[in-house]
């Protein structure tokens, strides 16, 4: 089956000039839809469109002549847009996003879905993300659906029928593929450094890139693993395929993978096909801090641009781009910082090579997590605990961690600054 053109679709029998258009983000990215939308903007001049994660790079900066075009990041190819001027970024936590749409405080007239093929039932299932759009879908005025083959029926909170869809257009595309491939030394570095405080029995939560894979794969010989993330991985196909993940003695959703998104390749998508083991659910679930406080064990892994030496995280701007998000980190800092056995683990690189360190003396970017949450820092060069440590002792911590060639400018900035 070929997708038809973006000709043969008129969405301005669907899009009213002014409406706020959603869509889903990253591998879920419904392709035909977006095709169509972009090339026929004149109709609706004045939409909206809320991106997320922006892997295809089909939306461009000339788009924005007759369209508002929104994202809560940078990931992918948002960072051109934004750089571009084209791209206003939505600086919200994760939590709020449902809350957001339900309220029209971010618009959701229209919906733009990539869903399965139906099941015996005649449920569509969402596939590979629910996310902000189960609100988006809730409060929508329209919903039309790319059903697209190559997607996999999964376990989604919603599912959908035909009378969810005011239209409904057929392909068969492979899904966006991510732009990053498997974790290099310095991330498998990471990835062992962090995986001495996962502990038999934790709950994960992870974060984008290449690190999860990464600290995944330091796990295969952990037992009875949970999952409750934003997102998955391949690498969570491979411990659930091992054994090392089974969600066992989770406190919620006992036996169960939960996550908002899957963020992978084929490995995941044809292990989550009717895969009971796993469910993909709203954000209003998957960062509630009320669900959140009820995970025992939880330890959040999350990533960063850059950290001070007080353990200030700047996870929205490098080199003056915006290239990250506020996102759902912080929701996950705090519930692990509070969760019984749990632990929050802000895993990065410790340098671009050796001309950028990112570990620094003073933030180039906004707060996006205080140092007030700080708890575990880890490199490839170690492991800075900052949990329960005062100011004065924090830096020499951080600095253990640099990049050698580093870690004698920064000794002398603190020196100067004694961040008092």
């Amino acid at each position: 089956m070929t997708a038809p053109p973006p000709s043969a679709l008129d969405l301005s029998a669907f899009i009213r000039p002014g409406d706020g258009v959603v869509w889903g983000q990253a591998c879920s990215e419904p392709l035909t839809l977006i095709e169509a939308f972009v090339e026929q903007r004149a109709r609706y001049p004045g939409a909206t469109a809320f991106m997320g994660v922006n892997y295809s790079g089909t939306v461009k900066a000339e788009h924005a002549d007759h369209l508002k075009l929104l994202s809560y990041c940078g990931a992918g190819h948002n960072r051109k847009l934004a750089d571009a001027g084209a791209l206003d970024i939505c600086p919200f936590p994760y939590s709020q996003l449902g809350g957001l749409i339900r309220s029209r405080k971010l618009k959701a007239d229209v919906v733009l879905v990539q869903v399965s093929p139906p099941n015996a039932r005649g449920e569509y299932s969402l596939g590979i993300s629910v996310e902000y759009l189960g609100a988006a879908i809730e409060t929508a005025r329209v919903v039309i659906a790319e059903v697209n083959d190559q997607v996999p029926w999964t376990h989604t909170e919603p599912l959908l029928t035909a009378k969810d869809f005011a239209h409904v257009v057929h392909s068969s595309r492979p899904l966006v593929p991510l732009p990053y491939g498997a974790p290099g030394e310095v991330e498998l570095a990471i990835g062992r450094n962090a995986a001495q405080f996962i502990a038999d029995g934790s709950v994960l939560e992870f974060g984008l890139g290449s690190l999860p894979d990464a600290i995944l794969a330091a796990l295969g010989d952990r037992r009875d693993l949970g999952i409750h993330s934003g997102l998955l991985c391949d690498g969570v196909a491979r411990l659930m395929q091992s054994g090392a993940i089974t969600n066992a003695h989770k406190s919620i959703d006992r036996g169960v993978t939960v996550g908002g998104v899957l963020f992978g390749t084929k490995l995941l998508f044809d292990f989550a096909r009717n895969n009971k083991a796993i469910s993909l659910r709203s954000t209003d679930y998957t960062h509630s801090p009320a669900t959140l406080g009820r995970i025992d064990k939880f330890v959040a892994l999350n990533s960063a641009v850059e950290v001070d030496l007080t353990g200030q995280v700047n996870a929205e701007i490098a080199g003056g781009s915006y290239v990250g998000a506020v996102g759902g980190a912080l929701d996950f800092i705090r519930a692990a910082n509070a969760s019984p056995g749990g632990a929050s683990l802000i895993c990065l690189p410790a340098s671009i090579g050796t001309k950028l360190s990112r570990i620094v003396d003073k933030l180039s970017g906004p707060v996006a997590t205080p140092r007030s949450e700080a708890g575990l820092f880890v490199t490839e060069h170690g492991v800075a605990d900052l949990r329960g440590v005062p100011l004065s002792e924090r830096p020499a911590k951080m600095i253990a961690i640099a990049h050698p060639a580093f870690r004698e400018a920064l000794t002398e900035k603190w020196g100067q600054s004694r961040l008092k």
